[in-house]
């Protein structure tokens, strides 16, 4: 860690350890940005695990931070609810009149039969066909990259290598890929001053471009024989032909965000770990066989996406704490996947784990990540690549951050392949 980080560091475990429970708000998205969040939530699970915060740019809400207790509210759907209407799944609330349904923001059995119409994307035998194509384009990306010279790694790979691949499910005109990259950013960005989008006006004024661009598609597939992508299937399931826009733009967010967000800030936050853990690096190097054990441990350290929210459906304890019905319930697993009494030795990275899988990463329940299986295989390819060809790619400076305490993830990490 550079001495610029490591002064931030030990200042946010003062502040952290220093400001009354009652003040802490964990969901601060500068807190993602600048990398300070760990202090509040170790603080937490010691002193706090099931945390109320009374006041926040979002509103008021519980903290979920341990891993046992985050497990009790993301497998009890019937309590605690994904439903769009009541705000679905993210601390931060959608307007009203901008709330859009999806899969992963609704409740039984409506979620089941829309999750049901996409699932066969990431079946075993479609992962099959699709291990190929994702190999030789990771061969190609690597390929092409500079030698000896500084250059953003997220851009040039993790971007890259992600974005083909959500063209390819999605059948979307490839030489367009970059806009499916765009749309996931504008999808989970914070509008502000300097941010992606400034207003949210703006926000969803490029969200209605995405929509106009996949109705196109969805055109000419519903009246076209069924093929094997996302939209095709949608366009001929009983149970996501009939969606209004918003439902269908809605299903669209949740599968360019799912395919892209968390599989790509798991390319970039796998290489920064084995930088900022140099004998994990040199264990790969010996023994690249370890690299299915490294990609869970990839995406445990690196938690793509900080936290899910739910609402309360009714009264209900955890943790010794009586939450509201109505009440905003985050379920942070982040913290979770740090939980040292669930997970051994939790603040290391380590490839060669007794347990890899053992983390919160893709949540659980019914809501447990679609593409889990994608999201390994395109880790475990990238890396098979990585180690045919370098033998080491150095992080040569901080990597800039996303300002979101939802999305936890990379806007830049530039890096120099030095063998």
């Amino acid at each position: 860690m550079a001495d610029g980080a490591m002064k931030l560091a030990d200042e946010a475990r003062a502040r952290a350890y220093s400001m009354p429970l009652e003040e802490m708000h964990p969901g601060d998205p500068d807190l993602f940005r600048t990398n300070t969040h760990w202090p509040y939530f170790e603080r937490l699970r010691r002193e706090d695990p099931v945390h109320w915060c009374k006041d926040s740019e979002f509103g008021p809400y519980w903290s979920i931070t341990r891993y046992n207790d985050i497990m009790t509210v993301d497998t009890n759907h019937a309590v605690f609810s994904s439903d769009a209407a009541l705000g679905g799944i993210t601390i931060r609330d959608a307007r009203p009149d901008l709330r859009r349904p999806s899969f992963i923001a609704m409740d039984p059995p409506k979620h089941d039969v829309q999750r049901k119409a996409v699932s066969p994307v990431v079946s075993p035998a479609n992962l099959q066909v699709l291990e190929p194509i994702i190999r030789e384009r990771a061969a190609k990306i690597l390929d092409a990259l500079p030698r000896g010279e500084t250059f953003d790694w997220v851009d040039r790979v993790s971007i890259e290598l992600t974005t083909q691949m959500l063209a390819t499910l999605f059948d979307y005109p490839f030489e367009h890929r970059r806009r499916l990259t765009r749309w996931s950013d504008v999808a989970t960005c914070l509008p502000g001053p300097g941010a992606l989008c400034e207003t949210e006006e703006e926000r969803q004024a490029e969200l209605m471009e995405c929509l106009a661009s996949f109705t196109e598609l969805w055109n000419q597939r519903v009246n076209a024989p069924p093929g094997g992508d996302l939209v095709s299937m949608m366009a001929h399931s009983d149970a996501t032909r009939n969606m209004n826009p918003d439902e269908y733009l809605g299903n669209i967010i949740l599968l360019i965000v799912g395919g892209n967000d968390t599989t790509r800030n798991s390319i970039s936050g796998g290489l920064l770990a084995l930088n900022e853990n140099p004998d994990q690096y040199t264990k790969l190097r010996a023994d690249p066989s370890l690299i299915p054990s490294m990609v869970s441990e990839i995406i445990r350290w690196q938690t793509p996406l900080a936290h899910m929210r739910r609402t309360a459906l009714e009264d209900f304890e955890v943790g010794g704490k009586t939450i509201k019905k109505g009440d905003k319930v985050v379920m942070w697993y982040v913290s979770g996947n740090r939980d040292e009494d669930a997970i051994d030795n939790p603040e290391r990275f380590i490839i060669d784990r007794a347990r890899p899988r053992q983390h919160l990463s893709f949540g659980f329940g019914i809501h447990r990540c679609v593409g889990n299986r994608l999201a390994e295989m395109q880790l475990r390819v990238v890396w098979e690549e990585i180690l045919k060809r370098f033998d080491r790619i150095e992080v040569v400076e901080e990597p800039r951050r996303v300002r979101s305490s939802f999305v936890k993830g990379y806007e830049t990490l530039p890096v120099r392949i030095v063998g």
